[in-house]
């Protein structure tokens, strides 16, 4: 039987989460300017920003840990233990404007995924998984239908103006059902109000 995640391990994760969320919200909907990356996906300063600030967190608490991010590369992935971020998954929903995005951190020890966090920072809401900890709250998941035909898969970096969404009523109410779904999908992991 492994050990439990030290629950300082838990609460620094936390931690993390709370920092990237205040830089994303201080930057969702405000018309960031979008680069693309070498695989031509898109990328912001709220990415680049966020995930800087959880490096040097990091660094300051856990100089000999690794970290393997999506924007700023690697350092010491031969760590016992890593941290595995994402500050943006979902950045074309950010730049958007939609809140169907979230930051994903994790630590993974000695190869094997130890810790979870999923953060929404707009809605507020946290799920945290941790070996050997016991979820606070039992989420439940459903099966979603699947989405009409007029849905995308990735939204576009355009969001509706207010005349365009109510001449798209149709399409703006195709999407609501999958958006819905989207909602009740979640995971068994202790939740909480960030």
């Amino acid at each position: 039987m492994t050990a439990p995640i030290d629950a300082a391990l838990i609460a620094f994760a936390d931690e993390l989460a709370d920092a990237a969320g205040e830089i994303v919200r201080r930057y969702f909907r405000r018309g960031v300017t979008v680069d693309d990356k070498a695989d031509m996906s898109p990328v912001t300063i709220a990415d680049r920003e966020a995930e800087a600030a959880l490096r040097v967190l990091i660094e300051r608490r856990f100089p000999d840990h690794g970290i393997l991010g999506e924007e700023h590369g690697s350092v010491r992935t031969g760590a016992e233990r890593v941290w595995v971020l994402d500050p943006i998954d979902g950045t074309k929903s950010f730049i958007s404007g939609v809140p169907l995005f979230g930051t994903l951190i994790a630590l993974v020890e000695g190869g094997v995924p130890v810790l979870g966090v999923i953060d929404q920072p707009i809605s507020r809401e946290r799920w945290i998984g941790a070996r050997g900890h016991k979820s606070a709250r039992r989420l439940a998941r459903r099966r979603c239908l699947p989405p009409p035909p007029t849905c995308s898969g990735a939204p576009t970096p355009r969001p509706f103006s207010a005349s365009r969404a109510r001449s798209s009523s149709r399409a703006l109410a195709a999407i609501a059902m999958p958006m819905a779904c989207w909602r009740q999908v979640s995971w068994t992991w202790s939740w909480k109000r960030a």
